[in-house]
């Protein structure tokens, strides 16, 4: 029997180790992102150019920014090389479903769908990225050979509406080619048929207005409701590796969590969106990151986004870019799941802003070195843009002109490499270490691995540094980019208290040192959790370092997990049966080594969307919201704030208020109403708890009256 144990054991650390790189797609912390307008990048199949079924949206001149320009996925899949070599792990592509066939304009301009967001089947492939068939065939050899290339693939998507209901296609959709609905015919409910979104801080006009003339989808209705997770699950079935959701701030929000819980519950996967605008002087600042802490959906950081242009491209004070951070980090739980970025096919360009290439560079080393997870717009490393209309909308959307080995390029690469070969940009903390008007030095540790960074963004001016401090052990570091942007060595000396202090230095003008340490871990350590949130039988891996090779244990809470996948830097697990709340997570190698905890958050069972009401509930001031609270986590475990309980809800027909919420399919929740007053007071609602049993699948709705 020795032999037969001895073999079973080696077939399935076998299986262990080649399912880790599939495994490994929900810790999305150590890959960098390469944002792609499909249509803008290369034409890889001029088959496609000009489809029957659309036809004449297409421009071969490339003159009319609102037409078809020929770039698709198998443009995308011939460049593969020359992304690879940049060192990005991830693309983010265009929307790549069916999108609307009609001419747009009026008359003999071009009005095309090129960026993708007019859908009108999310069941199939666009014809002028994939076929004039609507196959997944380009989809699925792109997918294929970007794994081949350790590449991920993450898909635009847009759940919040269809197409624009003005013209073209009237927001009509489909469903693998069967009508469903349109603006003047949706007897069924598919779409909400509400004004333009007037009010941007109004939570109840940005979930269910239309935004920007885009005929809005009413997530509400079960219909709709399966159809966008369809889809969705389609494109996992096709290798899909996470998804990029766009305009998650006009989408119903309680249902959006339903959405992630189905995508994490179906296949591994990472999730974030676009929260515009989620800084933190926005008045929503507070439904922003409190939708990423318990969505399980991460967002596009636009705090830092501004910051870093204002910084950068507008030379303000580094104090700026310091203070969104240092408050970002204080309020987001997963501030290293932050997806980053300075540039986007949203807004003009950084070299339109100020056409300085070497505060591009400085911008870039910024951006791969910061806490999150980076993403660089195609495009910025061959320094393109156009500034015509100040290089807005679409004029920031270039044609991918050259793919040439630039400065930028070997910029991108190197820094993409030390993401992979150093945890602390991944995983580390983040801690200033010195700050002035041109220049910033900060630092990333995680345990023993350390990085700091200087930059000085003056283009003339150069600084002595001194009372530096670092975590960096004693000797002399040089430069990691190899004097690529003018930086200098570093010598450190023995100090305590992880404050050695590091000698007198010069910091030259227009310059980027990097100072590094890969010191490992003292045993094994856990950097990420993936997902964030799920149900008991729902798969979750933690990724770190020193794991050991040999499988170990996971416990949630103390109970134990069963174990998928085991290797030195990933594990996945099955989350056990336990009650829902928010636990530590314990890995612990099989020498017996405990690594440190990581939160987690159980569910009570598969998320269903339900739509509470509460009539005549009492009067509120300005500040003042009435929220829902109940005996799950999903409910908030009867929290009695901004934070723990769920809401606020929504008043357009007050004193009724109503809110959609992902609740525990199946369950019998129980549940109240309570007044949060702007100074925090609360009121809760008299009597006893209302009860509800959720629907184990669909959607629901409850209405009930304010017990006084």
């Amino acid at each position: 029997m020795k032999p037969h144990r001895h073999i079973s054991a080696q077939i399935w650390l076998l299986a262990l180790a080649c399912c880790t790189h599939i495994l490994q797609a929900q810790d999305f912390k150590k890959q960098v992102i390469y944002q792609i307008v499909t249509d803008r990048f290369y034409d890889g199949d001029p088959s496609n150019d000009n489809p029957a079924q659309s036809a004449g949206l297409y421009d071969s001149t490339k003159t009319n920014w609102q037409a078809y320009w020929g770039g698709d996925l198998a443009g995308i899949q011939k460049k593969l090389a020359y992304i690879k070599g940049l060192g990005v792990t991830a693309i983010w592509i265009s929307p790549t479903v069916d999108n609307e066939n009609k001419n747009l304009a009026s008359g003999s301009p071009i009005g095309s769908p090129y960026h993708g967001y007019d859908a009108r089947d999310f069941m199939r492939v666009e014809e002028h990225f994939g076929d004039a068939a609507n196959t997944w065939k380009a989809f699925d050899s792109l997918v294929a050979a970007a794994h081949q290339d350790g590449i991920k693939v993450i898909v635009d998507w847009a759940n919040n509406h269809s197409n624009y209901k003005g013209g073209g296609e009237q927001g009509a959709l489909y469903n693998n080619g069967v009508f469903m609905a349109s603006d003047a015919n949706d007897p069924n409910g598919y779409f909400h048929h509400n004004p333009d979104i007037a009010d941007f801080n109004d939570r109840y006009q940005l979930q269910y207005y239309t935004l920007e003339g885009l005929e809005d989808l009413n997530q509400e209705n079960a219909t709709i409701d399966n159809y966008l997770k369809t889809a969705m699950q389609q494109f996992q079935a096709h290798g899909a590796d996470g998804f990029r959701l766009d305009a998650i701030k006009h989408a119903t929000w309680g249902w959006e969590y339903s959405l992630a819980n189905i995508v994490f519950s179906n296949k591994p996967s990472f999730l974030y969106g676009e929260w515009f605008n989620n800084n933190s002087g926005d008045p929503l600042y507070h439904d922003a990151y409190k939708f990423a802490n318990k969505s399980g959906i991460s967002e596009l950081d636009f705090g830092v986004n501004q910051a870093m242009r204002d910084v950068f491209a507008g030379d303000k004070n580094f104090s700026e870019l310091d203070s969104a951070i240092t408050t970002e980090n204080a309020n987001f739980v997963w501030q290293n799941d932050l997806v980053t970025f300075f540039d986007s096919h949203d807004e003009s360009r950084f070299l339109t802003l100020n056409n300085n290439k070497n505060r591009l560079h400085e911008a870039l080393a910024f951006l791969l070195t910061c806490r999150g997870i980076p993403v660089i717009l195609y495009g910025d490393e061959q320094y393109l843009h156009i500034d015509t209309s100040n290089g807005n909308d679409p004029y920031d959307r270039v044609w991918m002109s050259s793919f040439d080995k630039t400065s930028a390029y070997t910029l991108i690469g190197k820094l993409a490499a030390l993401r992979q070969s150093n945890d602390a940009i991944a995983y580390g903390s983040w801690k200033q270490r010195w700050i002035n008007n041109d220049v910033y030095i900060y630092e990333r540790q995680f345990y023993n691995d350390v990085v700091l960074v200087a930059i000085n963004k003056n283009g003339s001016a150069t600084y002595n540094i001194s009372g530096l401090n670092t975590v960096l052990p004693a000797g002399t570091y040089t430069d990691y980019l190899g004097g690529l942007l003018n930086g200098v060595s570093l010598s450190v000396q023995s100090g305590s208290g992880g404050n050695n202090p590091a000698g007198t230095f010069t910091i030259p003008a227009n310059s980027v040192s990097v100072w590094q340490i890969a010191g490992g871990t003292p045993g094994p350590a856990v950097g990420s959790i993936g997902p964030t949130i799920g149900q008991p039988g729902m798969s979750v891996t933690i990724a770190g370092d020193q794991f050991g090779s040999r499988p170990g244990s996971v416990a949630v809470n103390g109970a134990a997990a069963a174990i998928q996948s085991w290797s030195n830097a990933s594990v996945t697990f099955t989350v056990p049966n336990v009650a829902n709340g928010i636990y530590p997570v314990q890995l612990t190698a099989a020498s017996g080594a405990k690594a440190n905890t990581i939160q987690f958050t159980v569910l009570t069972a598969k998320l269903v969307p339900v739509t509470f009401t509460v009539n005549h509930a009492p009067s509120t001031n300005v500040g003042d919201y009435i929220f829902l609270t109940g005996n799950t986590i999903e409910l908030g475990n009867w929290g009695t704030t901004f934070d723990s309980a769920v809401g606020p809800m929504l008043d357009p027909n007050y004193p009724d208020w109503f809110l959609n919420v992902s609740l525990p399919a199946g369950v019998t929740v129980q549940f109240k109403f309570i007044k949060i007053a702007a100074d925090g007071s609360v009121t809760w609602e008299n009597g006893n708890n209302h009860s509800f049993m959720v629907p184990v699948s669909g959607t629901g709705n409850v209405t009930v009256n304010w017990q006084n």
